[in-house]
């Protein structure tokens, strides 16, 4: 995937440009991660560009989109667990450390990540994990991206 919209992720998701939106959440955009080297990573985009951190937002809007990371973390697990037995758990985490806008990582977590990391945050795999083609999202995870998809869906539509 290339193009403008990774300079603008949450302004084109909105124009509904963004290709690597999931689905439209309450306080957000739930998204695939341009990486895939833990299958499922995935990403809630805050709806709005100019709220840096958790706490720029009123306490309903936070709470919702608290509420919407529960949700994506729910539905990648579900989805995850069922395509790879070795599946461990979700990690959530809000940083916003490299980008300047609100947004919650979403990453799968399994057994079969090198012993020298599978404890430990995700930040410590190889940093080329982050820039290997191999791993860079595209049309072979579409699967993936309908199974979280549909998650979502359903989910939501339990609530």
């Amino acid at each position: 995937m290339t193009g403008d919209w990774r300079t603008d992720r949450i302004g084109s998701a909105l124009r509904g440009e963004n290709p690597a939106v999931l689905r439209r959440l309450d306080a957000g955009f739930a998204v695939i991660g341009d990486v895939q080297f833990l299958p499922g990573y995935s990403v809630l985009l805050v709806d709005d560009p100019r709220v840096e951190r958790l706490s720029d937002l009123p306490k309903d809007k936070r709470l919702a989109f608290l509420s919407d990371m529960d949700l994506l973390g729910e539905a990648v697990e579900r989805a995850v667990r069922r395509t790879d037995a070795a599946f461990r758990r979700v990690n959530l985490e809000i940083l916003g450390n490299a980008d300047g806008f609100l947004h919650a990582h979403v990453w799968p977590r399994f057994a079969w990540e090198p012993a020298d990391v599978v404890r430990m945050p995700v930040w410590f795999h190889p940093r080329r994990n982050w820039f290997d083609e191999e791993y860079a999202l595209g049309p072979r995870h579409d699967p993936l991206r309908k199974a979280i998809g549909d998650e979502l869906d359903r989910l939501r539509s339990a609530s």
